[in-house]
């Protein structure tokens, strides 16, 4: 297994784990995260904080990964399981809507870290999940 696909299963598996602390280990100090839909943001305390937000609101676990990798560069496939937990800003409201969304997420890897992170989902799939 390359670094690249190794520390992307380090990342999913943390996430699965619902281990915060576990996921910020495997990111670069100076992480850049680009947000589906949203904007761009570099540093492992604004992913902290990212990530705080969405586990307040979401309850997500991963599976069938599709992990592709080019050298330092990765793509992981997978479908993501979930459950709306809290209002999540201007967004419909939550009332424990269950949800199964298809999504990808790009991966730069350098130096045994995660160097970028990019997250791709379909908002309006997502919307008409949690609509019933």
């Amino acid at each position: 297994m390359t670094e690249t696909e190794a520390m992307m299963r380090a990342y999913f598996d943390a996430f699965n784990r619902h281990d915060l602390e576990g996921m910020l280990e495997t990111l670069a100090e100076d992480v850049v995260h680009d947000i589906n839909e949203g904007g761009r943001e570099v540093g492992i305390e604004a992913f902290r904080l990212f990530k705080t937000h969405m586990d307040k609101c979401y309850r997500e676990q991963v599976r069938d990964l599709v992990v592709m990798v080019n050298g330092s560069h990765g793509c992981v496939e997978f479908m993501c399981d979930g459950k709306y937990i809290a209002t999540d800003g201007n967004l419909p409201e939550a009332t424990g809507q269950t949800y199964s969304i298809p999504a990808v997420a790009l991966f730069e890897v350098g130096g045994g870290k995660i160097r970028r992170v990019t997250s791709y989902y379909n908002l309006q799939g997502w919307l008409k999940a949690i609509s019933g």
